[in-house]
């Protein structure tokens, strides 16, 4: 079998910490409020850090626990929906960060699902090219500079952070699959920044249909769809993934989710009928920080000494797009 070794595992969080206590100073909610309807007890948010400085910490403690050195890698892939500029990449720069010279370098934008499809795609990378040895799959989020802090609905759900990993090839386990609905584009999205050029002659908005009519630059999210979306999408993902080796879901040690929402893994896990004893969660302390927070997850478990080598694991994602994703593999 063709797969992966995760050689080492990196994370940045932010030093400013913002408790639902501080959140209720200045919107209408309090911490019974948040914590009871999704498990968020904190969440952290970058004090001038900026995207890409955090993707390259990150990316820096995942080489040093590699034992490799930046000019080793062979390609960078970084997911992340707030990148810093519309170009260059946030890879490149992070790359420069690196001085990993010899490395390719783009980002991807599977928003929550983003490390999962980066894992995928460094899978294929290796698996059709024999001079690539080490691939850095790095997910770096500011989910700061696009929450809107007058919407309690949403703004109690977001933080920032980064967490990164190095692979290379091996003959271990693994299985992935990755899809999307494009359908359900209309219920969790942010609209880029809008700028009109001085010859046009048609003042409607640059985004053609009214379903995105919201937000300005802001996160706009429908939690009724999303959530019926993601509870269906997370076995979903785990299971497309099992099917494609016969592997039998029963035979995971962990599941590392995508951290939405407490009631969301739970609902999940129990359609999936794995006890929630199964899934790794850190959502009360980092809040949901999209396409960083299952690697954030997964780094976290490995230095607690919960997940250990040999563990079979699957990490599972899902969010706009609407996307979803699951990797099966051996630890």
């Amino acid at each position: 079998m063709f797969g992966i070794d995760i050689l080492g595992t990196g994370a940045y969080t932010p030093q400013l910490k913002v408790t639902n206590g501080d959140l209720a100073k200045v919107v209408e909610t309090n911490d019974e409020w948040i914590s009871s309807r999704t498990g968020i007890r904190s969440r952290y948010f970058t004090n001038g850090e900026t995207t890409f400085r955090m993707g390259a910490e990150a990316s820096k403690e995942a080489l040093k626990n590699a034992g490799i050195d930046g000019s080793e890698l062979g390609l960078i892939i970084t997911a992340t929906i707030s990148s810093d500029f519309s170009t260059p990449s946030t890879a490149c720069v992070i790359q420069r960060e690196l001085g990993a010279e010899n490395a390719a370098a783009y980002d991807l934008n599977a928003a929550c699902a983003g490390f999962v499809y980066g894992i995928d795609a460094a899978k294929r990378y290796l698996q059709t090219d024999p001079d690539l040895k080490y691939v850095l799959v790095v997910a770096c989020e500011r989910l700061s500079k696009i929450t809107d802090f007058s919407d309690r609905s949403s703004c109690i759900l977001f933080g920032d952070g980064a967490a990164a990993a190095v692979i290379t090839r091996s003959e271990k386990l693994f299985s992935s699959y990755i899809g999307a609905d494009g359908r359900g584009t209309k219920f969790l999205y942010s609209k880029a920044h809008k700028v009109l050029h001085p010859f046009r002659t048609n003042d409607a908005d640059e985004i053609e249909s009214g379903d995105f009519e919201k937000g300005g630059n802001f996160l706009v999210q429908d939690g009724k769809e999303v959530y019926k979306f993601a509870t269906k999408a997370l076995p979903t993902a785990a299971q497309k993934a099992a099917e494609k080796i016969n592997f039998d879901l029963n035979g995971i040690d962990w599941f590392v989710p995508h951290q939405a929402n407490i009631r969301i893994i739970e609902t999940a896990a129990k359609n999936l009928g794995v006890p929630m004893d199964k899934f790794i969660v850190n959502i009360a302390e980092h809040g949901n920080t999209s396409s960083a927070s299952i690697p954030t997850a997964l780094h976290e478990a490995v230095n607690e000494g919960k997940i250990k080598r040999g563990q079979k694991l699957c990490l599972v994602g899902f969010g706009a797009g609407l996307t979803m994703g699951a990797v099966i593999l051996e630890y």
